[in-house]
C-alpha cells in the first residue's frame, strides 16, 4: 500500500459513496486507475466492508457499554448470542476485570434493561450509557493524513 492509496482509502472514509471520477481528480490518476487500486484494497482484505454510520447525536436512541465478566466456559456462548442481536454494534475482547465490552444501540430503556438482563446468564455486568462523543476518529480509521 503506497501513499496514493492512502489518499483514495482516507477520501473513502470520509464518504464511502464519492464517485470514483471525483477521487480520481484529488489524487491525480485517471478513473479506471483508482477503479483498480479500490478493487485490489477489497481482494486483499484493506476494505473489508462499506456501511453506513448512524449519527451518534440521534437522541432517539440510547448508546451503551456493557461490561460482561464471563468464565471462559462461557465465553463461546456469549458470542453467539451476541452475534444474533441486532443491537449489539461492537463486542470487544479486552483485558482487565471484564472479558467483554459490548457497544449496544437501543430504541429505549427497556430494550437496553432486557439485553443487560439477557447478558448477565453470562457473568456479572457493568453498563455505562453514553452521553456524548467528543472524540470520534472511527471514520478515519488507522488511515493517516496525507
Amino acid at each position: 500500500m503506497d501513499q496514493l492509496d492512502r489518499r483514495i482509502l482516507a477520501l473513502l472514509c470520509e464518504n464511502a459513496r464519492m464517485p470514483v471520477k471525483d477521487i480520481a481528480h484529488q489524487v491525480s490518476l485517471t478513473s479506471p486507475a483508482v477503479s483498480s487500486r479500490i478493487r485490489k484494497m477489497e481482494r486483499d482484505g484493506i476494505i473489508a466492508r462499506y456501511t453506513v454510520v448512524m449519527n451518534p447525536q440521534d437522541k432517539n436512541v440510547i448508546n451503551a457499554l456493557i461490561s460482561v465478566a464471563t468464565l471462559p466456559a462461557q465465553r463461546d456462548a456469549l458470542t453467539s448470542a451476541l452475534q444474533q442481536e441486532p443491537q449489539v454494534q461492537k463486542c470487544f475482547h479486552v483485558t482487565g476485570s471484564h472479558s467483554y465490552i459490548v457497544k449496544v444501540c437501543c430504541p429505549d430503556m427497556s430494550a437496553l434493561e432486557h439485553l443487560i438482563t439477557q447478558l448477565q446468564t453470562y457473568g456479572q455486568t457493568s453498563t455505562q450509557i453514553i452521553l456524548s462523543t467528543p472524540v470520534d476518529r472511527q471514520v478515519r480509521g488507522y488511515i493517516k493524513e496525507v
